[in-house]
């Protein structure tokens, strides 16, 4: 099993949203979540690497997919050979240094929850590999949009809807009081919540996007705008945007709706599971909020995040509402009302 280093402070620095909501669960269910994010967050930072040429970068993200399901003599070490010199933040050069130990500890986990986590990861990898075939520019020289919204709700299903069903498995399966709960139900609501917080991401880093190549806003969508993506590079677009963005986030806000009931649905008596659902969807709705209210929200100058003074003051106001869906609603809706659409 994995040491406290590996999903404690490793998993800390390479995502401190997701090691809030981590840290917070209970320990039967931290193992096969935290090594799981380890390995995914490698895998991103493997595809992300480029430095290496891209059709390498699909190589390695297939060897490590194969590593999922056995293992071969130095495969790991040439992946971690391969794509450390390129990583020029501590935190991410020290993941991919420990991926073998996080692949070990995957391996390690117990056979029910080290198949849960293969499916979530193979669908992940196989976003990844899709994300990289699919816009294979490198800059805005090279900028390519996905072409419906059908590409862009499968984009946000591999890379964070899936985590929904894989997160739902996992609890079922350690937390007795979940023991009731209907999978054929919970699972599309976890799907939905996943593709909430991931469609967050797509509107809130679209800028840098752009300019690294990828438009994950639909063509068709601009095209009825009267926009091609490549106009998306100059800030003064955002007004004639507008109307995409509000229609996407309201997309948004019916996901996260469906994340609210999902959490809603987590008996009382698991407060540590509904702070660690509530807490990203409060952020996101925050998040949102800037978006909605931020009029050069194309400058890639301008970054929306949340001031971390009010990210605490929301998880302080949910520790005295967690245990009351209602009193967890108000806060929620609260938050809801402040997005000006």
């Amino acid at each position: 099993m994995a040491g406290p280093d590996l999903t404690g402070q490793l998993l800390k620095r390479v995502s401190r949203s997701f090691y809030l909501s981590l840290a917070v669960l209970p320990a039967a269910v931290r193992p096969a979540l935290g090594i799981a994010y380890l390995v995914a967050r490698a895998a991103d930072t493997i595809a992300d690497t480029r430095l290496i040429p891209r059709g390498e970068r699909l190589k390695h993200l297939a060897a490590l997919r194969d590593e999922l399901d056995g293992g071969a003599p130095g495969r790991l070490d040439a992946i971690v050979a391969a794509t450390r010199p390129g990583q020029t933040l501590p935190a991410e050069r020290e993941l991919i240094e420990r991926l073998p130990d996080a692949v070990a500890a995957y391996r390690a986990l117990p056979p029910q929850d080290r198949a849960r986590a293969r499916r979530v990861l193979g669908t992940i990898v196989e976003g990844m590999a899709w994300d990289l075939t699919t816009f294979p520019g490198e800059d805005a020289a090279g900028l390519a949009a996905l072409e419906t919204r059908a590409e862009l709700d499968r984009y946000t299903y591999m890379v964070a809807g899936c985590v929904g069903e894989f997160w739902t498995e996992v609890h079922i399966a350690h937390r007795p009081r979940l023991r009731r709960w209907d999978p054929a139900k919970m699972s599309p609501l976890g799907v939905r919540f996943g593709k909430g917080l991931q469609l967050t991401n797509v509107l809130r880093d679209l800028p840098r996007d752009l300019r690294q190549g990828r438009c994950y806003l639909p063509g068709h969508d601009l095209a009825l705008l009267g926009l091609e993506p490549r106009d998306l590079l100059d800030p003064a677009s955002g007004p004639a945007l507008r109307p995409l963005l509000v229609e996407l986030l309201n997309v948004a806000l019916d996901h996260y709706e469906a994340g609210w009931q999902y959490t809603f649905a987590i008996p009382r008596g698991e407060p540590r599971m509904r702070l660690a659902c509530a807490w990203p969807l409060l952020i996101g709705l925050r998040t949102l909020d800037l978006l909605a209210k931020t009029p050069n929200w194309l400058d890639p100058a301008v970054v929306l995040k949340v001031p971390r003074g009010s990210v605490y003051g929301m998880m302080a106001r949910s520790l005295g509402s967690v245990w009351s869906t209602r009193a967890l609603g108000r806060q929620a809706r609260r938050l809801r009302a402040r997005i000006a659409l």
